[in-house]
């Protein structure tokens, strides 16, 4: 026998009432939508199904959960970070409500925490929509999905979008900035270690020998070539 889904019997669909009325670029600017997680709402979360981990910053959830409460995370993961790997503090299971108060969804999502400072509050990724049965659009930046009285539809804007998005790709160019001048300091004490040379001073080849062009024979005036070259 089949065994169905909840809210699988719910269509959703898109159409001209959905559309904004001009669409910018589509596909280019970031969904950000506003949930409510825990009992706070947050105006800033990313929704992308580009990876099955939800992600929230600890600075979020200062206010209402104590590390001794996360759970073993499963180990690190990329893509938060620009070039570089994210290690979890550990992990947290937390209710995420969307909707308003007359047509509302509430599930419980796993989220990876992370210690470090983000430009969103939190990303909600495949494994949320997933859960919600939910459906993004990035043409009209809506997400939709079922609710108790009908389809939920949660909206954003091009102008909330791109602020997002320019604050995101400066904290990139921040953290490339960083980490390019720790490269330099740290190739900097490398060479402070190296043995001292004094100015103008060369270490000699090998394989070389000395020539001297002085017509009196002097050793002073030598002129210093490869040893497999012919004197003359």
């Amino acid at each position: 026998m089949p065994q169905y889904l909840n809210w699988s019997n719910t269509p959703i669909t898109f159409n001209r009432h959905d559309h904004l009325d001009k669409v910018v670029a589509p596909g280019v600017y970031p969904l950000v939508v506003d949930p409510i997680i825990v009992n706070t709402r947050l105006s800033k979360v990313l929704t992308d199904g580009g990876s099955s981990l939800n992600i929230i910053y600890l600075e979020t959830l200062d206010l209402s959960i104590e590390r001794a409460q996360l759970q073993p995370s499963a180990g690190g993961f990329h893509g938060v970070v620009p070039g570089k790997k994210a290690l979890p503090v550990g992990r947290t299971d937390l209710p995420v409500c969307f909707g308003p108060a007359a047509n509302f969804r509430k599930e419980v999502l796993t989220f990876e925490v992370v210690g470090f400072r983000g430009t969103y509050h939190a990303i909600i990724r495949r494994s949320g929509y997933a859960k919600f049965m939910a459906i993004p659009n990035y043409t009209y930046l809506k997400l939709k999905m079922p609710g108790p009285k009908g389809v939920i539809t949660v909206s954003s804007s091009y102008e909330h979008a791109y602020e997002c998005d320019v604050e995101c790709v400066e904290y990139g160019e921040a953290i490339e900035g960083s980490a390019e001048l720790t490269s330099k300091l740290e190739a900097l004490a490398a060479e402070a270690l190296e043995p001292k040379r004094h100015a103008g001073s060369f270490e000699p080849a090998e394989g070389t020998k000395k020539i001297p062009i002085d017509p009196n024979g002097s050793k002073r005036k030598a002129l210093t070539i490869s040893g497999d070259l012919d004197p003359k």
